[in-house]
């Protein structure tokens, strides 16, 4: 993408609780509510089993609008100190409104511009760090832990835009492990993130239960989990059991040998369709696509939902197996390639193809 179609690609994207809503899904609003209190949950964790997480600094935001003596107290010892402030509503139907990448002395003048009821919102601010080494977006569920890996921003992941390196497709079966394309250094830090969440004491397993009624299989935690790994340590940055239930079928396979197929790339959402080609680039997104045609394009983005809901199938150049778009592919029951690195120029207009998102092939027919 060159630098103007970046900047639009950027101020395109949603939270996945607003794509879930765009397409009217059922469980959008308690995604929605999970996502809000998920911090709670990783503190359950953290204080069980030590599992490490970016806890944030936590004030109500009646604090931050009468500037309190702890609140003067935090923005004198922290004030330079980079952060996510995420402003969180007390009731459903107010909107979670969040900024990151600022000092905490820049949020809080953020926060004041902000033209909300205080008394229904807390303020966390989650600590922020611009250079990861590593982050990963995985499914925890009987078939395995799986996902992908990256050392690139965790962002690039759940957006599906890489600007950096290309991630590294994973699992491991509770037997062995896979990662492709292979990196040791991946794997090493896999394996440190699994130990986390493999909770042999029965006893803890009980009080997980019990708190958050998760569920285990062969003692390792259950769900859908985000981590970064930076100089300050690797910290878990999500974990839903909601969307860990969506994926409770998911089981990875190593990228299957192309053979004779021009585009291959790995699945985004299972299924096989047929239908003519319809490659649509970033800047000429037209509504008017037609029933059945199989999507083109760089990336998917908000912007594409109403074609996604039209396509008989999803083929990308860029774009993860767990990205929102991903997900979203998979609640709407589209095929979907992902990663092909090639399909906007490889596959033509009105070209009849197969796509079998199984195995991650895309042929002419």
């Amino acid at each position: 993408m060159a630098d103007k179609e970046l900047a639009e690609f950027w101020k395109a994207q949603k939270s996945l609780t607003e794509w879930l809503d765009d397409i009217k899904h059922k469980d959008a609003a308690v995604i929605r509510r999970e996502d809000n209190d998920k911090r709670e949950r990783l503190k359950v964790l953290n204080e069980i089993i030590g599992l490490p997480f970016d806890r944030p600094v936590q004030f109500e935001a009646l604090d931050l609008k009468n500037r309190t003596p702890a609140l003067e107290k935090y923005l004198k010892d922290s004030g330079d100190e980079l952060c996510a402030l995420r402003l969180m509503p007390k009731t459903d139907e107010l909107p979670k409104l969040r900024m990151r990448g600022k000092s905490v002395a820049e949020a809080y003048k953020w926060f004041l511009e902000q033209d909300i009821d205080a008394a229904k919102y807390r303020a966390d601010f989650v600590p922020h760090v611009e250079k990861t080494n590593w982050a990963t977006i995985f499914i925890v569920n009987s078939h395995g832990i799986q996902g992908e890996i990256t050392r690139g921003g965790h962002h690039e992941l759940t957006q599906g835009f890489h600007e950096s390196a290309t991630p590294s497709i994973f699992k491991f079966d509770f037997k062995t492990w896979m990662v492709s394309p292979e990196d040791n250094k991946a794997l090493e830090h896999l394996k440190k993130l699994a130990k986390y969440l493999y909770v042999p004491d029965q006893a803890k397993r009980g009080e997980i239960s019990q708190k958050l009624g998760s569920t285990f299989s062969n003692d390792y935690l259950e769900g859908y989990f985000e981590s970064t790994d930076s100089a300050a340590g690797a910290w878990f940055i999500d974990y839903s059991q909601s969307l860990g239930k969506m994926y409770e079928d998911m089981d990875v396979k190593a990228p299957a040998n192309a053979g004779s197929a021009k585009v291959s790339g790995m699945s985004g959402s299972p299924g096989q369709a047929e239908g003519p080609v319809c490659i649509v680039h970033p800047d000429a997104i037209d509504e008017d696509f037609p029933e059945g045609g199989v999507l083109v394009c760089e990336v998917t983005t908000p912007n594409y939902v109403p074609l996604m809901q039209k396509a008989s199938a999803i083929v990308t150049d860029q774009g993860g197996i767990l990205s929102h778009a991903a997900i979203i592919a998979r609640e709407l029951n589209k095929p979907c390639i992902v990663g092909t690195s090639n399909a906007t120029k490889v596959l033509r207009n009105g070209q009849i193809v197969s796509v079998d998102a199984d195995s991650g092939l895309v042929e002419d027919i």
